[in-house]
């Protein structure tokens, strides 16, 4: 019989469609299609072909906006909000309005055109995630923004404009209402019971061990009790950090480990989805003007993560109008499925040599 379920962190009812529950290996993705010979912009010797790099992982001697780069960061060529100029409120009667001030960034993690997260050895994908940290720090210290943004779309279904590997990251002057409902709750729970709402969480998740999908000395993924769609995964560290922004180096090596072998479970359990991830970390508490004793408590009771949310049902009607969500395929089921997967199954990490970084 289906369930409802409830997600206490964002609220939300989402129904658990076990009578129509479909196998987790009965999902049809559908291969991508590539245009043979296309040209790439993000390609090794296409670099006058983006906006001037911000940053870099390159060769040592090597010029910016050279060949002899690992990772690279440009500005979006068409960005959705602009960097320049001042952050400006109106009103306009009842509504409320901003400038469209921002930021808009791709970090391009290799110069191979094929490769993805899973295909780079540990010490690149770590490098990625430090690239990654390296602009939400940046960017955070920009007084106009207020949350940064990082995330990645994998596949066209996924959103995916071009397929060479990156990552986007954007910064709003506003807090998304995702986010403003996490941080919400977490400080309801924290005010009640002086506890994090995450950690109550993954604490019960480890114990009870039904939906882990994999399990390392710093980091847990699970596939969530109220899952929106099937298969997806929650990756967040075991001990209490309300900011991406803070993670060590050490920990840093141990996210691109533990993401790497669940994108690894995903891509030989369900052959290959699109999907997206999408980072949440605390929001900038220092952004001016700001109202006074604004998330206050939020290093004590928020805790970032890692969405990932394979692309294999379609939101429709009901969901738009409603806010609900229909998952045919249980979390437990759906955790059971990757953890008997063989992340080592995919396809082998290239060599990506050492580089510094530079900019």
């Amino acid at each position: 019989m289906s369930e409802l379920r409830h997600d206490p962190i964002q609220k939300r009812w989402v129904i658990i469609a076990t009578d129509r529950a479909q196998r987790p290996d009965s999902f049809a993705v559908e291969p991508e299609k590539t245009i043979q010979g296309a040209f790439c912009p993000f390609c090794y010797g296409n670099e006058e072909s983006t906006p001037p790099e911000i940053t870099a992982v390159r060769d040592r001697g090597s010029r910016p906006n050279t060949a002899g780069w690992k990772i690279r960061v440009v500005p979006n060529k068409f960005p959705a909000l602009r960097i320049e100029g001042g952050l400006e409120r109106s009103g306009v009667g009842i509504y409320d309005r901003l400038s469209g001030i921002g930021a808009h960034e791709v970090v391009i993690e290799s110069p191979d055109h094929r490769a993805s997260l899973i295909d780079f050895d540990l010490d690149h994908s770590a490098n990625v995630f430090r690239v990654l940290q390296e602009r939400h720090l940046d960017l955070m210290r920009d007084g106009r923004f207020r949350y940064v943004i990082l995330f990645k779309n994998q596949g066209m279904t996924a959103g995916a404009s071009l397929p060479h590997p990156h990552h986007q990251v954007i910064a709003v002057p506003v807090t998304p209402k995702t986010v403003s409902t996490e941080l919400q709750s977490s400080r309801q729970h924290y005010m009640g019971k002086e506890r994090c709402i995450f950690c109550d969480i993954i604490q019960q998740e480890i114990g009870t061990a039904e939906r882990i999908v994999a399990l390392t000395e710093r980091f847990v993924a699970f596939c969530p009790y109220a899952s929106r769609f099937p298969f997806e995964v929650f990756v967040a560290p075991r001990n209490h950090e309300h900011t991406f922004a803070e993670t060590s180096a050490e920990d840093l090596r141990g996210l691109a480990a533990i993401m790497k072998d669940v994108l690894g479970r995903l891509a030989v359990g369900l052959k290959n989805p699109p999907f997206n991830y999408m980072f949440h970390s605390a929001p900038n508490t220092e952004m001016k003007p700001s109202r006074p004793g604004y998330w206050a408590t939020v290093r004590y009771d928020y805790h970032w993560h890692v969405e990932i949310l394979p692309r294999l049902t379609r939101v429709a009607g009901f969901e738009w109008g409603t806010g609900f969500y229909i998952n045919p395929v249980p979390p437990e089921n759906a955790a059971a499925h990757l953890r008997a997967a063989d992340p080592t199954k995919a396809v082998p990490s290239p060599k990506v040599e050492g580089a510094e970084a530079t900019g």
